[in-house]
């Protein structure tokens, strides 16, 4: 009986688990280069960052190795408003740096993967191994459509929704 029973809470377990893209990140990667301003120029939507635009996050590296993480966007309902979010990221294993684990809610943490970034650290793709966030980034707030064209359809060869994405830029 006691088999039975652990039988099938295995098989419940199983089947409630997540599914997860089969996801490489970015092979060469500098976190030292990647601190900094990042403007988010698109992203698929999710409940943190419902009702802001003009989304930024702000990345620095402290002395422990750690990295400082600001996030501000301004409320859509409010413009003179300012939303922010404060945390930390860090990277779980030095042999996979584009793997970052990121916390704004102690003990609380999601997977931040640097999927693309270019050779200047220019524009970036980040998302999540659950397939449910993605971020196209760059350092200025405008970046050439095709740029963006080019980040989404790699997404989508990697199993994204590309097609939920909403722009992070004031309308």
């Amino acid at each position: 009986m006691k088999f039975l029973y652990t039988a099938l809470t295995l098989l419940l377990a199983s089947s409630c688990s997540t599914a997860y893209l089969a996801l490489d990140s970015a092979d060469e990667f500098d976190l030292q280069r990647y601190m900094g301003r990042w403007y988010e120029i698109s992203r698929l939507p999710n409940k943190f960052e419902e009702g802001l635009e003009d989304i930024t996050a702000f990345y620095e590296l402290t002395e422990s190795g750690k990295v400082t993480v600001i996030n501000e966007g301004r409320l859509i309902a409010d413009k003179s408003r300012i939303k922010q979010a404060k945390g930390r990221a860090w990277v779980p294993d030095p042999a996979e740096p584009s793997k970052l684990k990121v916390s704004f809610f102690w003990p609380f943490a999601g997977d931040y993967w640097v999927l693309k970034v270019d050779k200047d650290y220019t524009y970036a793709l980040v998302g999540d191994p659950s397939g449910k966030y993605l971020w196209i980034l760059a350092r200025d707030p405008r970046i050439d459509p095709k740029i963006v064209a080019a980040l989404k359809e790699y997404a989508y060869t990697l199993g994204f929704p590309v097609e939920n994405m909403i722009s992070g830029l004031a309308q």
